[in-house]
């Protein structure tokens, strides 16, 4: 009989392991099996597992102080992260914000403080996207199952338009005619507060928002006193080869959302904004009990650190150029019918599967999954169709375990049989 852990069903697993240790790029089952970690904790470890200097700062200050709850009596880790951080973010304007649990709760909060701020509960999200799975986070994603399914109704004032990207086949002009369908059907631009994207989709696909329409809906935004809020949560971290995703945009946002990787595995998210607006709000309205831990902050200023260091972004550019560089080999020597190409931006990329003729099909991944896993690598899926693999290997891979894994992976898309249906 098989053996249960008493977690709910609804909690599934991609892969049907039990990890014990993991360093850098690598991790170990309880059966001893190495596997070459391209998953990195869905964008949480984009400097790694267990990196040295991460690891060190958790401990020593494990050793002084584990919990201070900040909204009780504040403690020097947080008081060291927050100015650090506003000042590591490249936006003009003098920044503010607070420590979260996760990037959902900060999600939560940017809703808070757009709705005290504007006096409007409208927010725009788009198509494809995802910003988590409380229930206010959850009508934001632009995906019903598996998020929404048996939820009944949704807090309302959320609306939904389509993603241009260079990644998928939607145009400016379709996103901005959806824009204008919505305030002349569905609703008054005066009731929407807030717009939230994120600039590179991570659940969606690795898809890069189109530049020019992020252009233009920061226009849009400023002409009707809307808080345009990026969901940097996956993106950020330098998870693209730079600290932000939204500097590929070209723009700045009136807030940022940040999660997953800030603290280098440990359970930490912020909302950052700009002082004239997550500043003066009723006292108490926003906090948490765990929220800023002094442990998890030590941890993001060991990350931030690492953010600080030239090395890290000479790895990233190494990072991007060999994947786009490989999978440029893959389609030249056209190794599967399924490959067709790579998404997103930097060193946030995802491999599209779409046959000139079957199009997409849900067994395929399936399949690489699977077959990836028996040779010792980890993969996750994305996109609309469960039909693009993230490729969230840490930034720090050393090259020859990059060159393997993506070895294990060029290996297993030739296996592909063309007959998706024989799979």
């Amino acid at each position: 009989m098989e053996q249960r852990y008493n977690v709910t069903d609804a909690f599934t697993m991609v892969h049907p392991l039990t990890l014990t240790k993991g360093d850098n790029a690598k991790v170990w089952d309880d059966k001893d099996q190495c596997y070459i970690d391209f998953v990195g904790g869905i964008g949480v470890l984009n400097f790694g597992h267990c990196h040295p200097h991460i690891v060190n700062a958790i401990i020593t200050q494990a050793q002084v102080l584990i919990h201070s709850a900040y909204n009780a009596a504040a403690h020097q880790p947080y008081q060291t992260f927050m100015p650090r951080l506003c000042a590591f973010i490249p936006i003009k304007d003098e920044l503010s914000g607070m420590l979260t649990n996760s990037g959902a709760e900060a999600t939560e909060n940017s809703l808070k403080i757009a709705r005290m701020k504007t006096g409007r509960t409208g927010v725009i999200a788009f198509d494809g996207g995802f910003h988590g799975r409380t229930l206010a986070t959850v009508n934001l994603n632009g995906k019903v199952a598996p998020y929404k399914r048996g939820l009944g109704p949704l807090a309302s004032s959320v609306y939904h338009i389509p993603f241009p990207s260079p990644d998928n086949d939607i145009s400016d002009q379709q996103a901005i005619d959806a824009l204008t369908r919505l305030f002349e059907v569905e609703t008054d631009v005066n009731n929407i507060g807030a717009i939230i994207l994120e600039p590179v989709q991570g659940e969606g696909g690795f898809q890069l928002m189109s530049k020019t329409f992020a252009q233009y809906l920061r226009a849009f935004c400023d002409e009707h006193d809307i808080l345009l809020i990026m969901d940097e949560i996956q993106s950020g971290f330098g998870r693209t080869g730079t600290p932000f995703a939204f500097t590929h945009l070209e723009i700045e946002p009136d807030m940022i959302l940040l999660g997953k990787s800030i603290a280098g595995g440990l359970p930490l998210g912020a909302v950052i904004g700009r002082a004239s607006i997550v500043d003066g709000l009723p006292k108490g309205s926003l906090g948490g009990t765990y929220s800023g831990n002094p442990v998890a902050c030590a941890a993001a200023n060991a990350t931030l650190d690492i953010m600080q260091e030239d090395k890290i972004w000479q790895f990233a550019d190494q990072y991007a150029k060999t994947i786009e560089d490989t999978v440029s080999q893959w389609q030249q020597q056209a190794i599967s019918p399924w490959l067709y190409g790579l998404t997103g931006v930097g060193a946030m990329r995802g491999i599209e599967l779409r046959h000139p003729t079957h199009g997409t099909h849900p067994s395929i991944m399936a399949y690489i999954l699977k077959k990836a896993r028996e040779q010792g690598l980890l993969l996750m899926p994305s996109g609309k169709y469960r039909h693009i693999i993230r490729l969230l290997a840490p930034l720090t891979i050393e090259p020859e375990t990059l060159t393997a894994g993506l070895n294990i992976l060029k290996e297993v898309l030739a296996s592909i049989p063309n007959d998706a249906p024989n799979l």
